[in-house]
């Protein structure tokens, strides 16, 4: 089949880029590499101190909550500005260049192709990466000699499987991005949410073949700066298992290092954060109250995030990989210091489709009912999210739910829509079987960005329904 003419010039797809690659090159283990969102976590400057940034209130006067729906074209606007441009670039010698994009809901990589002009065509194709779980991407182009200035590229968002979820991007300039980098590029949004998450994930575009990083944490006292934690990441992401409680400025940053710690880049700039106590609501769960989706987006990203489509603020508490036990075992430690009014609980996912009995998970969440009323909180407790066996047994990637795990969903679901303040979302997000509706997934068992708003949405306005003196 030919391939369509757009704007006049020859368009190709993905799969035709892919047999036209001279150069491709795979990246081995695929479904092993798209591990690393579940392995970490199941492995266990003034703002407002109760109402969040003010990003709630910006879609409770309307923000429009569903630009992302339909959008499968990667959009190249700028995320991020350039560097060692300074209106020069033919004096710059071109050792390597960062191209960045916009996410594209539901993608789970792209794939990024160069062209040795702007002409494109499949002979034209220099280059192929189908295995890009980020952003961005930074490309060493010093084999490339003098004609990579000359280089085009253009992105296109792909599937679990490798198929095209729309078409390319326009070919832009190569010169048009980021010249020879220094450092991993941050890629948090925790800016774009209400208040910052008790667990975040630091996460970054790193610099060109870098597989492991440090990241630095510090936090800004009077005294000055205090250096708080180091953490050892992967290629583009690390999940912070100690947690923010104490209320402060803070700040971290990102370097790339070899497998024994020895530095190979400069740290990048500091990212500022906040942490806020207390707050009127707060959000306490596992994955799905946590954050991140299509399987390898993490939490980081505000896209992902239930709290960050819900009309009231809600400071995220999650934490992936949690059963009810784990917490009730953390409530004291992750609750108490934020001294919320209201707690949103939404968990037992974990219980359902694991080795825990309804019974069990039932009579966790009701010692979290007790711990809340003790405390002068008010629980809202929110139905299991489905999971869809099927998917999760093609993906690979997470262990198959046990045969009767709906029993046991529907045991704990039947407690908690007889409890005084609830809310259902399983309904919705359930196909005709009980199963997760695949529409709403990518791996079968997190709920991906349509299903997040649909929950971030649903939770707000029962919330300003049933309690509107209280978020006042």
């Amino acid at each position: 089949m030919a391939a369509p003419l757009i704007g006049g010039l020859m368009f190709m797809s993905c799969a035709e880029a892919k047999q036209a690659n001279t150069e491709e090159r795979e990246l081995p283990g695929y479904v092993e590499g798209a591990r690393h969102l579940y392995q970490n976590n199941h492995d266990k400057k003034n703002r407002n101190l109760e109402n969040g940034n003010g990003e709630a209130s910006k879609r409770k006067a309307g923000r429009n909550n569903d630009a992302h729906k339909g959008d499968t074209k990667v959009n190249l606007s700028e995320r991020h500005g350039g560097a060692d441009k300074d209106g020069a670039e033919a004096q710059v010698t071109l050792r390597k260049v960062r191209l960045t994009w916009q996410l594209v809901p539901g993608a789970v990589r792209y794939q990024v192709v160069l062209l040795r002009d702007k002409n494109d065509t499949p002979e034209n194709v220099v280059s192929v990466q189908n295995y890009v779980f980020t952003e961005g991407l930074e490309i060493d182009l010093q084999k490339y000699g003098e004609r990579a200035k000359d280089f085009y590229w253009k992105v296109c968002p792909l599937t679990f499987e490798g198929n095209a979820m729309g078409s390319f991007s326009e070919p832009k300039p190569i010169i048009e991005g980021e010249l020879n980098p220094k450092a991993p590029r941050p890629t948090t949004e925790y800016d774009k949410m209400d208040y910052f998450p008790l667990y975040p994930v630091f996460s970054w575009i790193p610099t060109s073949n870098a597989k492991h990083h440090e990241v630095e944490v510090v936090k800004h006292t009077d005294e000055g700066d205090v250096v708080i934690r180091r953490l050892y990441g992967g290629e583009y992401d690390v999940y912070e298992e100690g947690g923010y409680t104490t209320p402060g400025d803070y700040a971290w940053r990102v370097r790339s290092v070899t497998d024994e710690g020895y530095q190979t880049s400069d740290w990048c700039e500091p990212v500022e954060f906040h942490v806020t106590s207390p707050v009127k609501v707060a959000a306490f769960g596992d994955s799905i109250t946590h954050g991140g989706g299509a399987i390898s987006i993490p939490l980081s990203f505000a896209m992902y995030n239930w709290e960050t489509y819900s009309p009231v603020p809600v400071k995220n508490l999650g934490m992936s990989g949690d059963t009810t036990g784990d917490m009730l075992y953390r409530f004291d430690r992750d609750v108490l210091p934020f001294q919320p009014k209201i707690l949103v609980v939404m968990g037992g996912v974990n219980d359902c489709r694991g080795s825990v009995p309804g019974w069990e998970t039932v009579m966790n969440l009701a010692k979290i009912r007790t711990k809340c009323l003790e405390n002068n909180i008010i629980p809202v407790f929110v139905t299991v999210t489905p999971v869809n066996p099927g998917m999760i047994a093609n993906r690979g990637i997470l262990e198959t739910p046990r045969e009767d795990w709906q029993v046991h969903q529907e045991y704990v679901n039947d407690w908690i829509i007889r409890q005084s303040y609830h809310v259902d979302v399983h309904s919705v997000l359930s196909d005709i079987n009980g199963h997760l509706d695949a529409r709403y997934t990518s791996d079968g068992l997190h709920p991906d960005m349509e299903a997040k708003q649909y929950i971030g949405e649903t939770v707000g306005a029962y919330l300003i329904d049933n309690f509107p003196n209280m978020l006042r």
